[in-house]
């Protein structure tokens, strides 16, 4: 087996939970950062206008949704959620176009929303749940 043949070998096999983790971490770690600034975040979001009733769903959502991918267990349901959820917050709270870092910060939300539809149409890959327990959904 040649060296290019080699590596293309172990890149299709680690890529995707690699991948899986990398654009999870994120959504966890916030998740769980809301949870030790409860008060900052829930004032934060009353002041965009945004009832600070939702933050212990927006926490679930980000932490289940961040563990559910990272293991790849129902992992194009939490990819969808967590697409909408990108969508959604990125419009409410990055709303300010003439800002150039809120639009930047936009552009990341819907970023992030495409890889998370990517996961949708293509799963998990290797190393997860869904393809060890053979779920199609």
């Amino acid at each position: 087996m040649s060296k290019i043949n080699l590596i293309t070998s172990v890149l299709n096999t680690v890529s995707a939970p690699i991948g899986r983790l990398l654009i999870s971490f994120i959504f966890l770690i916030s998740g769980l950062n809301k949870i030790g600034n409860y008060a900052n975040t829930s004032g934060w979001m009353e002041s965009m206008g945004v009832s600070s009733s939702l933050l212990p769903l927006v926490i679930i959502i980000e932490i289940l949704t961040a563990i559910a991918i990272i293991v790849g267990w129902k992992t194009k349901i939490a990819a969808f959620l967590l697409a909408g959820f990108c969508i959604l917050s990125g419009l409410i709270f990055h709303n300010d176009f003439s800002n150039q870092v809120e639009m930047i910060m936009l552009m990341k939300n819907f970023s992030i929303a495409g890889v998370f539809l990517i996961l949708v149409v293509n799963g998990p890959g290797n190393f997860s749940l869904d393809k060890k327990i053979g779920d199609k959904i």
